[in-house]
């Protein structure tokens, strides 16, 4: 029986990995902002097989209060044997060009809250010595496009920060998973003008990470298709992508 621990868990990625999981009779300890969301996410995994399951209401971006949750957790778990941080927002590019302390909280929201949690995850699983971490972050991360680089800047963020933190827990025996969806149909993408054939369902994107975290994969790319479109773009040479409207 699996122990995991999901923070963001009302996120539509992460309930369908919850509900994959569920089927193997894990315990979850869920962490969400909406009280009433996370009593229908954890109600809806009971259905589906989970073990047990616990809510606890957090906003990520009060970094004072992680530390209690972590705390929280494990008097309940005991010990964490999965962890999936999927909360984050879709931020206004013009609207963050426009306000700095909208920009500076949107870079709270995807980046700081995330990195302070990777932070505490990273020490408790170096004390276990056992373990996956797997966290979403975004292809936005991997090129600064004018469209959305302030939510670009913060995923990048997170996916360097990862990369550093997979280097030191793999001497331990701990994998770290850093998960960059593409467009994925959710409440988050929900009225954008997005090319319907590059948009994914959320449950299609929850096998792929179910399975990466099983296999202690580095980086994953979902769906896969999106991993040759950032090579591209990442190959660019500037004096055409400063031209082109990405």
């Amino acid at each position: 029986m699996k122990r995991i621990l999901i923070i963001g868990a009302t996120s539509a990625i992460a309930a369908a990995c919850a509900r994959l999981w569920a089927k193997d009779g894990a315990e979850f300890f869920l962490v969400g902002r909406n009280t009433e969301k996370l009593e229908q996410v954890s109600n809806d995994l009971k259905v589906h097989g989970a073990t047990a399951v616990s809510s606890y209401r957090l906003d990520a971006t009060d970094i004072a209060a992680h530390s209690v949750m972590m705390k929280n957790c494990l008097t309940t778990l005991k010990q964490i044997d999965i962890a999936l941080i999927a909360h984050g927002t879709l931020p206004d590019q013009k609207a963050c060009e426009n306000d700095v302390h909208l920009a500076l909280q949107e870079l709270s929201n995807n980046a700081i809250s995330v990195i302070a949690l990777l932070t505490l995850l990273g020490n408790q699983f170096e004390i276990q010595r056992q373990g996956s971490l797997a966290v979403i972050s975004s292809v936005a991360g991997d090129r600064g496009r004018p469209s959305n680089y302030l939510y670009g800047t913060a995923k990048a963020a997170v996916s360097t920060f990862c990369e550093g933190l997979r280097a030191r827990l793999f001497k331990v025996g701990v994998s770290v998973t850093t998960i960059k969806p593409g467009f994925v149909q959710t409440p988050m993408t929900k009225g954008l003008n997005l090319p319907p054939l590059l948009i994914a369902q959320p449950e299609k994107v929850a096998l792929s990470i179910v399975k990466a975290v099983q296999n202690k994969t580095n980086t994953l790319y979902t769906p896969t298709f999106w991993a040759l479109i950032m090579l591209i773009i990442k190959h660019l040479p500037n004096f055409i992508f400063k031209r082109i409207n990405l």
